[in-house]
């Protein structure tokens, strides 16, 4: 893993501006998470400090690791944690005939990983086994528990700086619901179940509910953000695990791994498109309203209208995690200390790229409410 770095000078440049909250989003996508770690680093030494953090499965753990620890110790907490995860292949198995990949696989499957998650026996005994409601999963993710105890102050997690929020799925309903530390206390539990994926991992219950991974429902919760009340005028930077454009697959081993990226990338530009559509609107409505008398204005029906206009701004930083060599539909399982090196890094270089371009920093037209900004071949730019 790589060395936390010196901390630089923030500018408003880099985009903490008193009237703009920075709004971290990490998706799910397991061992993929080690960009998330990357992303906030280079986060972290530009002196940029989320106000909001918002996270689901994995980027929930990485969303607690940063706000669960003061500001100068959370690279040591990401860290440990990803040191932890991170599986070493046992003496003589040579790295560079693949090999290694196909035991770390089958390991991982058959055995877990110590700090994350353990077999539970019996889940294996067959599928129609009773388990009940609450181990209802091959693993059991009690090794995690404890690991998120010894590395996540939540005291002063709730203390709200910055502000988590965690998304899980309600089992019953199917609706997704955030747990929010501006909104009440958020423990361990809570980030257990936005990473509880089935059936691997059985479903967690919270105030006499069962909650699911909320990647089931949304793998990259941006829509907490325009949802929010009252809005602000945000700087996100959307951290995504997934790929949503890829090759036509022409193998079964090809179509695994194209049908996970399809699947978890969540329909993220259409997503977007759709958020940007319902805020520009806002922004319409709320131009319109200046156009109109003073005394229609204070009309209550009129002002009651005029209240779903927002003037707000949200300028969305995608920041997309790259394929590596030879990767597969393994990879979100694979814990390889390699394969974790080079997504840090990756999350590392990719974010330090988009800092040094700063493209919120540019002038567009008012009426637009959301801005996407993507990572293009080295260059950072305003997606239409």
């Amino acid at each position: 893993m790589m060395e936390p770095g010196s901390v630089t000078q923030i500018s408003a440049r880099d985009g903490q501006k008193q009237d703009r909250q920075i709004v971290l989003v990490l998706q799910g996508g397991g061992a993929l998470g080690a960009y998330h770690a990357g992303v906030y680093h280079a986060l972290h030494e530009h002196g940029i400090d989320p106000d909001w953090i918002i996270g689901t499965s994995i980027g929930a753990i990485n969303a607690g690791l940063i706000a669960g620890n003061a500001r100068n110790d959370r690279l040591d907490a990401l860290k440990e944690f990803w040191t932890r995860m991170a599986y070493r292949p046992p003496f003589g198995v040579p790295t560079w005939t693949g090999l290694s990949d196909t035991v770390a696989y089958w390991r991982t499957l058959l055995r877990g990983i110590p700090d994350f998650f353990e077999p539970n026996p019996g889940a294996f005994l067959g599928t129609h086994v009773p388990l009940g409601v609450d181990s209802a999963g091959f693993y059991s993710t009690a090794p995690l528990e404890r690991t998120l105890l010894e590395l996540v102050d939540f005291e002063l997690l709730n203390q709200c700086k910055p502000r988590l929020t965690v998304g899980a799925a309600h089992v019953r309903t199917s609706a997704m619901k955030y747990f929010d530390s501006r909104d009440g206390e958020i423990d361990v539990k809570h980030i257990l179940a936005s990473g509880a994926l089935p059936p691997a991992f059985p479903a967690v219950r919270i105030d006499g509910e069962l909650y699911w991974d909320g990647g089931i429902l949304s793998n990259t919760p941006t829509e907490a953000i325009f949802d929010d009340n009252p809005r602000k005028d945000s700087l996100i930077f959307a951290a995504h695990l997934w790929n949503p454009v890829g090759n036509e697959p022409s193998t079964i081993w090809e179509v695994l791994n194209r049908h996970k990226d399809i699947q978890y990338s969540s329909r993220v530009a259409s997503h977007i498109a759709r958020q940007r559509q319902m805020h520009d609107l806002r922004h319409v409505i709320n131009d319109l309203a200046k156009y109109l008398p003073e005394e229609i204005r204070n009309l209550p029906k009129v002002r009651e209208l005029a209240s779903y206009g927002c003037p707000t701004t949200m300028h969305v930083v995608r920041l997309l995690a790259p394929q590596i060599e030879n990767e597969n539909h393994t990879k979100d399982v694979d814990f390889s200390p390699s394969s974790l090196r080079v997504r840090w890094e990756a999350g590392y270089q990719n974010t330090m790229r988009v800092l040094e371009q700063a493209p919120w920093e540019n002038e567009f037209d008012p009426l637009e409410g959301v801005l996407l900004h993507e990572l293009m071949s080295g260059m950072v730019e305003a997606a239409e």
